[in-house]
């Protein structure tokens, strides 16, 4: 369950996407682009220096955006 803390980074996570998506879909953005930007994200987490903490934070962040990317949510495809 998540707690209070985890609230601004659940927020931030659907405006960032929601983001993302407006942008492929106003053509502002084409779609490689888009995973151009969320690869770039998980690298510099996975690269990421600190404490043991804050290095396994980092490479859950990265482990998350590289789902995002596997799973095409970042980009609006058509089915099937």
């Amino acid at each position: 369950m998540l707690s209070e803390k985890d609230f601004p980074g659940v927020a931030a996570l659907s405006i960032c996407e929601a983001l993302l998506l407006a942008m492929n879909d106003n053509k502002v953005l084409p779609e490689h682009e888009i995973v151009g930007i969320l690869r770039d994200a998980a690298k510099t987490h996975e690269n990421a220096a600190g404490t043991d903490n804050e290095i396994e934070a980092h490479l859950a962040a990265a482990a998350l955006i590289n789902r995002i990317i596997a799973g095409g949510n970042s980009v609006r495809r058509p089915p099937g």
